[in-house]
């Protein structure tokens, strides 16, 4: 009987052991299985935003585009495929989070060099280049989508060079570095020695160069829906790059307008597109006006007129009011940049506000293209005036302006 008692006893110490043992193993099992399932969940939320629909930029599962689709095996952001249509990223260089953040300090006070709507910019150098490094959040993937569709397919001396791009708990685009800052410092920037005219009409050509490419010369066109002198950079040479494509819409070639949501900066939006959100590449143009306004000018685009009682007035109302007169000489003149001193040539001044005045129509369809305005501001830089510019216009107001009649 005793025997049989310990007997019992060493079966029963067994299964119990067994049982310990089996559960370990099933506790593991578990734990990594948990584990697994985790980070295939955090990789799902950060490549989530390149699966679902972009119906703000005209890009969705589905949808026509005569830009090509990455394959199967095609490059990686992140660890997730790139399966977008109109995504391409065989321009740019894929950085890893820790390049990035050695390059910055840990993205420190010190390097930081700007903050926009949808992020932080910090300088950082990157395998032997300078580059400005966009930090973004991951609700920003829009925006960032939107740059990197624009800038991997679309390439011109006067926009700003993307040179890459990291997904990693936040979205990272990496740009070139753009010594001179915006334009917008260099009009109303303290300690920035006033630009001269001629300087000043040079930077208007290169930003309209810029922005006819995206105009005409793509397929879809591309409208940048956030002109402003704050996305117009500087490089050392004081020759201009358009940036900032995070609001970029894309439509196909010779579409009149879209609709879509509101977004932009207030006093560059067209009244079309502020009422009704109509988009057109004239949205683009009457923005572009207003930074003609701030070249003659160094006003911001919304001035307050009474600080008392905090009103406030438009650039664009403001100069109509003097362009309306029978002869807006003479206040037109009090309206230039007073640091320009002696460097104003005024019939050129004239013609640069005639032009602004063109591109701020309240009807679109009396602003010109940009290809109209590229040729204007051509005409304003030249120190010649024999050449038959109007055979370059398909707008008879321009045609009048150019040629002083």
């Amino acid at each position: 009987m005793e025997l049989i008692l310990h007997s019992s006893q060493g079966i029963t110490g067994g299964v119990i052991a067994g049982i310990s043992v089996a559960g370990v193993a099933g506790a593991l099992l578990l734990a990594v299985c948990f584990y697994a399932g985790l980070y295939r969940r955090k990789k799902g939320i950060e490549g989530s935003f390149l699966q679902g629909e972009f119906d703000d930029h005209g890009q969705g599962p589905g949808s026509s585009s005569t830009l090509e689709k990455t394959s199967e095996s095609g490059p990686h952001m992140g660890g997730v495929s790139l399966q977008l249509t109109g995504i391409t990223v065989d321009k740019s260089v894929e950085f890893s989070y820790e390049e990035l953040a050695k390059a910055t300090n840990d993205f420190s006070l010190a390097n930081k060099i700007g903050q926009g709507g949808f992020g932080a910019v910090y300088y950082g150098e990157l395998r032997g280049e300078k580059t400005a490094i966009k930090k973004m959040d991951m609700l920003a993937s829009k925006e960032f989508l939107a740059e990197l569709k624009v800038l991997t397919h679309v390439h011109h001396l006067n926009l700003v060079r993307l040179i890459g791009y990291c997904v990693d708990g936040s979205l990272f685009l990496v740009y070139e570095f753009i010594e001179n800052g915006n334009l917008g410092q260099h009009l109303r920037g303290l300690g920035k020695d006033p630009l001269p005219w001629s300087v000043r009409v040079q930077i208007a050509l290169d930003s309209a160069r810029g922005l006819e490419y995206i105009h005409e010369h793509t397929v879809p066109v591309y409208i940048h829906r956030d002109i402003k002198s704050a996305n117009i950079l500087i490089d050392q040479n004081f020759r201009a790059k358009v940036a900032d494509f995070g609001l970029t819409k894309l439509t196909e070639f010779g579409s009149a307008s879209l609709h879509t949501r509101l977004v932009g900066t207030f006093g560059y939006m067209s009244p079309e597109y502020a009422q009704y959100g109509d988009v057109s590449p004239k949205i683009d143009v009457y923005a572009f006006g207003v930074v003609l306004y701030e070249l003659i000018s160094a006003k911001a685009a919304i001035i307050k007129t009474n600080e008392i009682i905090t009103e406030s007035k438009g650039l664009v109302a403001l100069f109509e009011e003097i362009l309306n007169q029978p002869d807006p000489e003479e206040d037109l003149c009090k309206l230039v940049d007073h640091r320009l001193g002696d460097d104003c040539p005024i019939e050129s001044v004239r013609k640069m506000a005639q032009l602004a005045r063109a591109c701020t129509q309240e009807n679109p369809q009396l602003r010109p293209s940009m290809r109209s305005i590229v040729v204007a501001l051509m005409t304003i830089s030249s120190p010649t005036d024999d050449w038959d510019v109007g055979s370059f216009y398909e707008n008879q107001g321009l045609v009048n302006l150019m040629t002083g009649r």
